[in-house]
């Protein structure tokens, strides 16, 4: 055991900032090494955007509101906090994209708008004939000679045409980073697909030999949230983490290094002292948090994105016309402010109570912000009417909440992951034991956060233990 303690200060009480809190101190008693964990958080409340309401009945999730199975960090988080039990799989059913005023079944077999079944993609109707015959070029098209990043619009309009990007691709990908596609980088965000071009060089016979044979059981959904929503998630990791762990409503203003020690002026006008730091703040907080430190400067011409969810609570009456499905995508040519709708009562029963609708919308996203900014009332009547183009709605909502994201989206442009290890690199040289992870570095999902917050723990212990 080490004879001195070890003090880490994490900044940053979002996923990726309780997780790396909760993993230290667990390594830390296991392991039996000595470090004294401080978690600082600017806002009085832990998780980020992860919130959840809940209100007569319903659970609303004001930020994400579930995560992908398949990336097992975060299930297995939930286990060791004592959630599993509340763990739930999303009812599967048909999801819609709508192009041209009209919901258009999303074909069967696509995953992420790459077709791994061919009839299906022949059938819809979301693509002329002329488009479908352009995507099928993907079959004789060479591989790429792109050499370095490339924007995801780039590489799959070349691959498949302006037609299924615009109508398939661009909807369901802006609904994942609220950017434009042809700004995304595709090492950062798809680095798959590239590659599968070059071992497959058509990329949808790539996507159909990688696809998993399907079950003989019944297909469950690929997504899981908690019954009592994502915030007793955020919940049950705080409640494992040691007393006098958290730092509530308290903001980082100044770090310098000093005799190899670092010392955070905070805003109450304390200081605190750390061998090491984990930064988990949005990377627009860092120039100013290290402002001696000029590397940090680049980080302040990274874009971020502003949005906003709306979920809509009705009587099962007030939806004339029931769609069977899940929900729909816009695509970006179509005259409408929202960007996707979930009907959350039917993707998660839980969250509804009987006899209830719970309609889950989505508005922002690159160059189409302004309408984040109106007032409350404002944005309940864009996107009433933007529902009423798509089914018969013949009453207000029994209440509405609107969730304001500001600047909460980073985008990854063209080369994000060249510049971001650049960075990291320059940290590691000029600042030993400063470590930065979360959302603006390399993925923003729930499970893409705790494995950034697992992977930094990993290099702390690593630093301490080799000291």
């Amino acid at each position: 055991m080490l004879e001195e303690k070890q003090k880490v200060v994490i900044i940053g009480g979002g996923i990726t900032g309780l997780t790396a809190a909760y993993y230290l101190q667990k390594e830390a008693r296991e392991k039996q090494i000595a470090i004294e964990v401080v978690l600082v958080e600017a806002s009085h409340r832990l998780g980020g955007k992860i919130q959840t309401v809940t209100q007569d009945g319903f659970v609303i999730e004001r930020g994400p509101d579930s995560f992908l199975e398949r990336k097992s960090s975060a299930a297995k988080l939930a286990t060791e906090v004592g959630m599993e039990k509340e763990l739930v799989n999303n009812s599967t059913g048909q999801s819609y994209v709508l192009v041209n005023n009209k919901l258009h079944p999303m074909p069967s077999g696509s995953v992420m708008g790459i077709p791994t079944e061919i009839g299906p993609f022949v059938t819809t109707g979301l693509f002329s004939l002329m488009g479908k015959a352009r995507a099928a070029g993907d079959f004789v098209l060479p591989r790429s000679k792109v050499e370095g990043d490339q924007s995801v619009g780039e590489f799959f309009r070349r691959r498949l045409g302006n037609e299924v990007v615009e109508n398939l691709i661009e909807p369901l990908l802006s609904g994942i980073y609220a950017g434009d596609i042809d700004q995304l980088s595709l090492m950062s965000t798809f680095p798959q697909f590239i590659q599968m071009e070059q071992k497959y060089r058509s990329l949808v016979l790539g996507m159909k030999k990688g696809m998993p044979k399907k079950p003989k059981t019944p297909k469950k959904g690929m997504f899981l949230t908690l019954k009592t929503g994502l915030q007793s998630f955020v919940d049950a990791i705080e409640g494992h983490l040691e007393n006098e762990t958290v730092l509530k409503g308290v903001r980082v203003e100044n770090i310098q290094y000093h005799h190899k020690k670092y010392e955070l002026y905070l805003n109450n006008g304390n200081k605190l002292e750390a061998n090491n730091i984990i930064v988990a703040t949005p990377h627009h907080v860092l120039p100013s948090m290290f402002a001696s430190y000029r590397m940090f400067e680049p980080l302040k011409d990274m874009p971020s994105t502003s949005v906003a969810t709306v979920a809509m609570a009705f009587p099962k009456a007030a939806l004339e016309k029931n769609i069977d499905g899940t929900g729909f995508v816009v695509s970006r040519n179509s005259d409408y402010s929202i960007t996707a709708c979930t009907w959350t009562h039917k993707k998660w029963p839980h969250s509804t109570p009987e006899g209830q609708v719970l309609l889950r919308c989505y508005v922002g996203r690159a160059g189409d912000e302004a309408v984040v900014d109106l007032s409350d009332a404002e944005i309940e009547q864009i996107v009433l009417d933007d529902l009423q183009k798509t089914m018969n709605i013949s009453m207000k909502p029994d209440f509405t909440i609107v969730s304001r994201w500001k600047d909460s989206m980073p985008q990854y442009t063209v080369g994000h992951k060249e510049r971001m290890d650049k960075l990291k690199a320059e940290v590691s040289e000029k600042l030993p034991g400063v470590f930065l992870a979360g959302s603006s570095f390399n993925g923003l999902g729930i499970p893409d956060c705790i494995d950034q917050g697992i992977d930094v723990v990993e290099q702390v212990l690593q630093r301490i233990q080799s000291s």
